[in-house]
């Protein structure tokens, strides 16, 4: 921040959100935001930095050589991780659930944000639908979940200025899309592995896995993809 390294430790939870603190300013931090909520740096941001929250077993192939960092083993640690799910799914939540609401507040969603816009994907409806085709923003994207039925990934679907479209290639193992434009075979990295486009790769879309009730409270005009009637 702002040419000085902060190094951060755990300071608490806020409405089951993550609070760090940084030992420098004493400043207190928002995990979901990287937005400071106390402190000298009240109302500063954290840069974004673009991860994947995907299985070991799909990131393992896309890296054979890659580093894991090990979990701290420390007792403390263990005492606070080890039933946090099962522990805070019977807290009640801060953000009060409105009438209508669309999802229950614990339901999973996967939230895209593309320039002044947010929409909310139901992991549940994702996992019927893979992949998912839409335009946020004015950002043709598309949403694939990978073969373990939970790891999710988003791409834009524009490539050389052309807008190309996305279909699951029937028993392909692992996990393979093609396009209906040129039938370029795609994996789950978003990397074309033959065909004519062989070699290209799509814009990837950061995407936030959440409880629909905090991604809502950060995103309150968020629109919410929805399942159609059959």
């Amino acid at each position: 921040m702002d040419g000085r390294r902060l190094s951060f430790h755990l300071a608490g939870i806020n409405n089951q959100n993550f609070l760090m603190q940084d030992d420098q300013t004493g400043s207190w931090w928002q995990q979901v935001t990287g937005e400071a909520l106390h402190g000298p740096l009240k109302g500063r941001r954290l840069d974004l930095v673009f991860h994947d929250e995907i299985s070991f077993a799909d990131w393992r192939r896309e890296h054979p050589g890659g580093r894991v960092l090990k979990p701290d083993d420390s007792a403390p640690w263990r005492e606070f991780s080890e039933n946090w799910e099962a522990d805070t799914a019977r807290l009640p939540v801060v953000t009060p659930v409105g009438k209508g609401e669309p999802l229950g507040p614990r339901e999973v969603v996967v939230g895209v944000r593309l320039g002044d816009r947010a929409k909310a994907y139901p992991l549940s409806a994702l996992q019927k639908q893979s992949p998912v085709e839409d335009t946020v923003g004015g950002v043709p994207i598309v949403l694939v979940v990978g073969g373990d039925g939970r790891s999710v990934r988003t791409f834009e679907r524009t490539l050389d200025g052309r807008e190309i479209h996305l279909f699951r290639k029937p028993g392909a193992e692992p996990l393979a899309l093609v396009d209906a434009e040129t039938g370029s075979e795609w994996t789950f990295a978003g990397e074309a592995a033959g065909g004519p486009l062989r070699g290209k790769k799509l814009g990837k879309v950061f995407v936030l896995k959440d409880y629909w009730f905090d991604w809502k409270a950060y995103n309150p005009r968020t629109a919410v993809y929805m399942l159609a009637a059959r």
